[in-house]
């Protein structure tokens, strides 16, 4: 069983490496038979999401997410070539739990950050998500795009348009996937924050802001993140004046 299951998976890597196949799976045909097989795309996604949200991204592997569906690991393959397959399927899974808005706002502002603040609630939800490493391939599924369109028309519509649209896209989707990484990733305790503190104070003469703005024991997530969405809109606003 394991020999059959790595030659399926080598094949699909040779594919992909000599151009007879397409890495991302959003750009290649799906493998789903007529009459609802009883493994589908929908229950692997399911299930990925679930292990991620249980165990987290270390802890996902192929024979993991099969076990879970209690198929082998070949049924596995024939939906989804790679683990990257499966991170693609889950990511935008989640960007499908919230609706986009049906209708713009008034004031395209409005729309950014409704949007905005939609995301990162959607990242908190599942932590494994905002701490993924650099993507090295592009979010193409079809409920992260519609997110995107709805967000790069809002800027289009404040005037954003050209270099100035996409720098504004990745300047929101970087305050985004930043803030929730890092309020995912760091939980110190009180005694690492009191002692972290303490490290600044002593040395207050190297670090004088630092050490008197309470750098370690800053923990309002909230209010940073909509503070930081206020300066970015600020400032994207300003851009878009002619």
């Amino acid at each position: 069983m394991i020999s059959e299951v790595n030659v399926i998976a080598d094949k699909e890597r040779t594919k992909s490496r000599s151009g007879g196949g397409v890495g991302n799976v959003w750009l290649r045909a799906s493998r789903e038979k007529q009459g609802e097989p009883p493994l589908t795309r929908a229950r692997i996604v399911d299930a990925a999401v679930a292990l991620l949200d249980d165990e987290g991204m270390g802890r996902l592997t192929m024979r993991r997410l099969a076990e879970r569906l209690q198929v082998g690991a070949t049924t596995l393959y024939w939906h989804v070539a790679t683990k990257d397959d499966v991170v693609d399927l889950a990511v935008d899974a989640i960007f499908g739990e919230t609706q986009v808005p049906d209708r713009h706002a008034d004031s395209p502002r409005e729309d950014i950050a409704t949007l905005v603040d939609g995301w990162r609630k959607a990242m908190l939800r599942h932590p494994w998500a905002a701490t993924l490493p650099a993507r090295q391939r592009p979010l193409m599924g079809p409920n992260f795009l519609a997110w995107m369109e709805f967000l790069q028309s809002a800027l289009v519509r404040a005037g954003v348009t050209g270099k100035r649209l996409h720098a504004a896209t990745w300047a929101l989707y970087n305050h985004v996937m930043g803030a929730t990484a890092a309020q995912s990733s760091l939980q110190l305790s009180a005694e690492e924050t009191r002692l972290g503190q303490e490290y600044l104070e002593n040395r207050r003469e190297r670090y004088p802001t630092v050490a008197a703005n309470n750098y370690i024991a800053d923990d309002d997530w909230d209010a940073n993140f909509s503070l930081g969405l206020e300066f970015l809109l600020d400032g994207i606003e300003a851009g878009s004046r002619p």
